[in-house]
């Protein structure tokens, strides 16, 4: 079978930033996603779809949780070479330095992945919704007498220039690359893609930052400790030198980025027909198997809402929102436009008599929630009203952070009862 010579890598990322506070206590891959996902579970889930079940997670900051969701979830048998790693950066004899790029991040990885037997290393990126049959990637990369492939997407011109952007002739050979062009540049970019793009308006080949690499090639490039990243240096200065493929796809792809897009992607979710489709039996996505009770609604309006198993809800109304787990919400409160974390646990009427627990885990009664993201194990007091949108400046709290419009409150934040954002 190919996918016993594959070895995935998913790249961690930085210190994810731009997706801030949510990545304040936790990696990037570890950010919970769809109610009970991370997302972290989205390329191991493709991977085992694709039946590539030996995999190497690479990260350096906050990695706690995640080391955690991998070592209970994903568990293979006794008898099978399969396996989920987490490889968090080293300082060794050889090398003092955290990773420098995408790249470096594999170069101080590699002897860990030389010791496995792989022809192909599939290198992923830990931060990306999307369900993509790797398998055919890999198949067409093996028959074309590839080098290195990159699996590219056709974007419009408003998205472009935050893509490398690359062109291919008529064997899907990438002919020329440019990361991130400036957007006078794009006439001489465009591509030829298929009729349904073109009518989309999507005339440029974006790299979507998921690669194939031949064995041999990789150990090669990796001996060059002056490359960093993959696509602002590797890939340019591959493509006249070795043989690179465009493999190109049309599905649902998104870069969870900034907390807007992660926001969007979330809420996407709750569309009649979602473009991430969580019900397709072929492109299953696996997480934590949880022995959590079945939700209980009562006296609630829902309109699209998507709710996830443990929770305990008497809210007046859940509009357009999605519910994690474990999550509890108070009678006649109001929820819109929002995703709930939900919670790592449930408060016993023991703990809150004990600790005298005056704003449980959750919402509280008679809330007004707006355009939020509540992360894991919130209090949110009784008659508290948030209405997150574009009339509020960004800003941030020892509680909350407002960025471009979304009111995120923070992991195990409390918000007293009455307050008002």
């Amino acid at each position: 079978m190919i996918n016993n010579k594959v070895l995935a890598i998913v790249l961690g990322g930085g210190q994810g930033s731009r997706l801030y506070p949510l990545t304040d206590k936790r990696s990037k891959p570890a950010v919970p996603i769809a109610g009970k996902y991370r997302l972290v579970d989205i390329p191991i889930s493709n991977c085992i779809n694709a039946d590539i079940k030996r995999i190497f997670v690479l990260t350096q900051f906050n990695s706690a949780s995640l080391n955690k969701h991998i070592k209970n979830t994903y568990h293979f048998s006794f008898f099978s070479s399969a396996f989920v790693d987490v490889l968090a950066a080293e300082q060794t004899p050889n090398n003092k330095t955290w990773f420098q790029g995408t790249a470096d991040a594999v170069r101080q990885s590699m002897h860990h992945f030389l010791n496995h037997d792989f022809e192909y290393a599939l290198i992923l990126s830990g931060d990306q919704l999307y369900q993509m049959d790797y398998d055919k990637m890999i198949e067409t990369h093996e028959e074309s007498g590839a080098e290195i492939s990159i699996a590219t997407i056709p974007v419009n011109e408003k998205d472009a220039p935050g893509f490398g952007i690359l062109k291919a002739n008529e064997e899907d050979i990438i002919t020329s690359f440019i990361e991130k062009p400036d957007a006078s540049l794009l006439p001489e970019w465009t591509s030829d893609v298929s009729d349904e793009m073109k009518a989309q308006g999507r005339n440029y080949l974006a790299s979507m930052g998921i690669y194939v690499f031949n064995r041999g090639l990789l150990e090669k490039l990796m001996d060059n400790p002056d490359t960093n990243d993959f696509g602002k240096e590797i890939i340019p200065q591959s493509i006249e030198k070795h043989k690179t493929l465009s493999y190109q796809y049309e599905g649902y792809w998104t870069d969870i980025g900034t907390v807007d897009s992660f926001f969007e992607a979330n809420l996407g979710l709750t569309d009649d027909i979602p473009k991430f489709d969580l019900y397709d039996r072929t492109k299953r996505i696996y997480t934590h198997a949880r022995m959590l009770p079945t939700t209980k609604v009562a006296g609630t309006s829902l309109d699209r809402a998507v709710i996830a198993e443990g929770c305990i809800i008497s809210a007046a109304k859940i509009e357009k929102s999605v519910i994690g787990i474990r999550s509890r919400i108070g009678k006649e409160s109001t929820v819109i436009n929002t995703y709930m974390m939900g919670s790592d646990y449930y408060e016993t009427l023991e703990d809150i008599e004990s600790e005298k627990i005056e704003i449980l885990m959750g919402i509280g009664e008679r809330c007004f929630i707006k355009n939020c993201i509540l992360d894991k194990n919130c209090r949110i007091g009784d008659d508290v009203r948030i209405n997150g949108g574009p009339h509020l400046k960004d800003a941030e709290t020892d509680t909350y952070c407002i960025k471009d419009g979304i009111v995120v409150v923070k992991n195990g934040a409390t918000i007293p009862k009455g307050f008002i954002i």
